[in-house]
């Protein structure tokens, strides 16, 4: 087994020590600006679901936003992107502080504007993730990630009191002034960053065809389709406790803010200490059952916070959950970066956080929905049965094991030298491969061809087939088609050093002494240009 890395490694890289520490000055902000907008909620309304709905809010644009998100990243200077998203999250942020304020609040114009914090949030956050990977090497990447989130969860278990206590003596726009404040140390270092930029001598794909790639190479990747399932129905679940602790504060423990603000405070104590454990806890147990462990523990937790009335006892309670938060999540996010090569990294994760935070955006609706009709305790009660469902859904969809597979490119690419004169939007371009395979080989040969299939198409190759010649049984032709000449080039860019294991073997199943060949073709349809077929029409007229 390898030396495990010290979850303090990432630190000797100094751009990612510089962006960390710049990024717990916003964290701190962040977390400041929730407790306002949460607690403020509870003072111009008397509605519940209203309360439940300011986590939703932030949420919802991420679900909706993030796969636009995930192919800008992939697409455009990440660097840039970032730095959009912080002027406009600053912009809000100063706007909510006025209006705040001057009590021009109402509880629809309060969501609106946590709604656009949202949505800046949507904007950076898939490029902030993939630029983990630009910052650090590939193998302390785990280490990164859990960093992160010890960053994020020691702001959660110091900034929420605080929040809290600014908001019980300065009130809500203090916070909502401190959030803005929050976004300059971390604008000045992404100002400053100069980061190694790959420039592609292929024009850059269109939003659409970026977009279709990503979902492509999702929903051809087994493992991350088990992440994103897994990660939707534990967002789901898990919300409960975040978007109904205001609630709890208030009603079952007879709370003020301070109090919402302890709660919060605990439940980062927990993920500080989740996030520690991390990585002697990945050598104990699989994955799946770090999951289910953290569905059981928000399950646990969600059913004592509903029959407690003690302040002390539900903080104590929430370090469960906190803990529980930082495993599951870090994990997903883990197993996410390491199943992904870098072209596709940030729309992996843009569909990553869609499906994550789609399910909180649901969730927090679901259990505020149920809080207002029923209760906050008979909330919370339903939902640890949810939690305990999510942990039964892993005996059927297990999550795959952590492994660090060589996504680098192969590299070996190069374009051929073509007579007929191609442009990059030329096409479309179809391709056959002849291979000649001996009838004892054949049940292996189309065993590789079937996970060939999926590369392919994962890849961007669409109409992928394979036939077999009925005079001569012994060849077979794999063909499948790309949109322009470009696609093709991106496609055989886009092969990674542990694909090539499979086209290895195809090749050694091939009989002869050259490799398999290629037939590069452009689709041309068998009828006459239209100017001739007027001309002809015309001619038969007059005739």
């Amino acid at each position: 087994m390898p030396d495990r890395i010290p979850t303090l490694a990432p630190f000797r890289v100094p751009i990612f020590r510089t962006i960390w520490t710049a990024s717990i000055a916003s964290n701190f902000g962040g977390l400041i600006q929730s407790v306002g907008a949460a607690w403020m909620m509870t003072a111009i309304s008397n509605s519940e679901n209203m309360v439940a709905l300011v986590q939703a809010s932030t949420a919802l644009p991420i679900m909706l936003f993030s796969l636009v998100s995930g192919a800008l990243a992939d697409n455009y200077n990440r660097r840039s992107i970032m730095l959009t998203a912080q002027i406009f999250m600053l912009a809000v942020s100063l706007c909510l502080t006025v209006f705040a304020q001057f009590n021009l609040l109402t509880p629809w114009l309060l969501l609106s504007f946590t709604f656009l914090i949202g949505c800046g949030a949507a904007l950076n956050n898939p490029s902030w993730q993939a630029s983990v990977g630009d910052m650090v090497p590939r193998e302390l990447l785990p280490a990164a990630v859990t960093l992160n989130s010890v960053g994020f969860n020691i702001t959660r278990s110091v900034g929420p009191a605080l929040g809290g206590a600014i908001v019980a003596t300065l009130g809500a726009a203090a916070a909502f002034a401190a959030n803005a404040l929050s976004y300059f140390p971390l604008l000045y270092t992404l100002f400053r960053w100069q980061p190694d930029v790959t420039v592609s001598t292929l024009p850059r794909e269109t939003l659409g065809r970026a977009l279709s790639a990503g979902f492509g190479y999702v929903a051809m990747s087994p493992k991350l389709v088990s992440v994103l399932f897994r990660s939707a129905l534990f967002g789901v679940a898990a919300s409960a406790i975040l978007a109904l602790l205001p609630l709890v504060a208030r009603d079952l423990v007879a709370g003020g803010p301070f109090t919402y603000g302890l709660m919060l405070g605990a439940f980062g104590v927990g993920a500080v200490a989740g996030a520690l454990l991390t990585g002697r806890l990945r050598e104990a147990l699989s994955s799946e059952m770090i999951v289910r462990l953290s569905f059981i523990g928000f399950a646990l937790s969600a059913v004592i916070a509903a029959l407690s009335t003690s302040t002390w006892l539900t903080c104590a309670t929430l370090l469960i959950p906190g803990a529980c938060w930082v495993l599951a999540l870090s994990l997903f996010n883990t197993t996410v970066q390491l199943s992904t090569p870098r072209w596709v990294v940030g729309r992996a994760l843009s569909f990553y956080q869609t499906a994550a935070f789609g399910g909180i955006a649901a969730g927090s609706w679901l259990w505020g929905s149920l809080a207002e009709n029923y209760g906050v305790s008979v909330s919370l009660m339903i939902a640890s049965l949810a939690m305990v469902f999510g942990a039964l859904v892993g005996l059927k969809f297990a999550l795959p094991s952590l492994e660090t597979l060589n996504l680098d490119p192969v590299g070996t690419f190069r374009e051929p030298s073509l007579r007929l004169d191609l442009q990059p939007r030329s096409g479309p371009i179809v391709l056959l491969v002849d291979y000649t395979i001996r009838e004892e080989h054949v049940a292996e040969f189309l065993t590789l061809m079937s996970e060939r299939r999926r590369i392919r198409i994962r890849d961007g190759a669409r109409i992928w087939s394979l036939m077999r010649d009925l005079e001569n049984p012994d060849v077979w032709t794999e063909t499948y088609h790309t949109a322009t000449w470009a696609d093709y080039v991106r496609h055989n860019q886009r092969r990674t050093q542990a694909d090539s294991e499979v086209w290895r073997r195809i090749r050694e199943l091939h009989e002869g002494p050259d490799g398999p060949r290629v037939h590069r073709m452009i689709e041309r349809q068998a009828i006459p240009p239209r100017d001739d077929i007027f001309h002809k029409t015309a001619i038969d007229i007059h005739h």
